[in-house]
C-alpha cells in the first residue's frame, strides 16, 4: 500500500488531494505513473512525466525510483 499526495495541476486532475494504491512493494515511480494513467486517462500521462516525486526524503524524477509507503506527486509551480 503506497499513500499518494497530490498537489497543484495533479491534484486538480485527479480530483483529490491524496489516496492510497495498492502497489507491490517493489514498484516504481513507472509503475505508479502506470497507474494514475490507465485509473484516470491517458491525457494524465505528459502531466506526470513532468512531475518530481518526493518519495521519504529524496526528490526524484527517476522512473526507476522505488517508492516508499507515500510519495509526493509534485507537478512544475511557476515561480518569481
Amino acid at each position: 500500500m503506497v499513500e499518494v499526495r497530490y498537489f497543484a495541476a495533479i491534484a486538480d486532475a485527479v480530483g483529490k488531494d491524496r489516496e492510497i494504491l495498492d502497489l507491490p512493494a517493489e514498484a516504481t515511480v513507472a509503475d505508479l505513473r502506470t497507474t494514475l494513467t490507465t485509473t484516470y486517462g491517458p491525457k494524465l500521462d505528459p502531466m506526470l512525466k513532468v512531475c518530481a516525486y518526493l518519495i521519504g526524503d529524496e526528490l526524484t524524477r527517476d522512473a526507476t525510483a522505488r517508492l516508499s509507503s507515500r510519495v509526493d506527486v509534485l507537478p512544475p509551480f511557476a515561480g518569481g
